[in-house]
């Protein structure tokens, strides 16, 4: 479904990205592991279009896609989770939501909406509150929501656990896995390394702009190297 190959891009003079290559195949998850500027959250912009290429290839469904504006990639079946939630404070619950369908020209919106409601209950009873006055469990739900809105065919997650509460954190991992058996193909930026590698089927190791592992989940988790730098034993 989505293959990066030799990609570069950074910011400025600087390369944050140096000839990476990676893939995803339909229905499945898989995540990007590594320290904070090792240039995960900059694949996934350029992914979304959001972040300029330098060189090499993005293509989505055999289709190239690097140097396509953001909008015209989310019509093509991409939508991404932003780090950090990203909600319009200054909007309802359900404007959130719709918003995430702007791009959609067909007529089950409504139920659509409802679909996000059942699946996250607390949404229900939010739909006409401020965005803003959200707790961060209930905000990173919504941003969940609006992204799935979009009916995408990859969704993109960058740190959806990101300063919520451990209890929140299990209440995100469920939802994700909830999203993957519905049947969308899921690309998941994780600081929480153990989390990540429990969801996905295959990652990614990324240390200052390269891949250095890949594997499935369960080999990343058994391997000595990513246990002594990301899972902490």
């Amino acid at each position: 479904m989505l293959e990066i190959r030799d990609l570069r891009a950074g910011y400025g003079k600087v390369d944050v990205i140096r000839g990476i290559n990676l893939h995803v195949a339909p229905g499945e998850c898989v995540a990007l592991v590594g320290a904070n500027g090792a240039g995960k959250s900059t694949t996934l912009k350029c992914i979304c279009g959001l972040n300029p290429v330098r060189s090499g290839q993005i293509l989505f469904n055999r289709e190239r896609i690097d140097g396509m504006p953001g909008h015209v990639i989310v019509r093509r079946g991409i939508t991404m989770c932003p780090e950090g939630r990203q909600v319009f404070p200054e909007m309802s619950v359900r404007e959130n939501l719709e918003m995430g369908a702007h791009t959609r020209g067909d007529s089950n919106q409504e139920s659509d909406l409802q679909s996000m409601f059942d699946l996250f209950p607390v949404l229900r009873q939010r739909e006409r509150q401020l965005a803003g006055t959200l707790s961060g469990g209930e905000q990173e739900m919504l941003a969940i929501g609006r992204a799935l809105m979009a009916k995408p065919k990859l969704c993109i997650f960058d740190e959806p656990s990101l300063g919520l509460a451990p209890r929140v954190v299990a209440e995100v991992e469920q939802t994700l896995r909830q999203i993957r058996a519905m049947g969308t193909t899921i690309l998941l930026v994780e600081q929480n390394a153990a989390m990540a590698l429990r969801l996905a089927d295959r990652a990614y190791v990324f240390e200052a702009g390269e891949v250095v592992l890949e594997g499935t989940g369960t080999e990343l988790q058994s391997n000595p190297e990513v246990s002594r730098a990301y899972l902490g034993y």
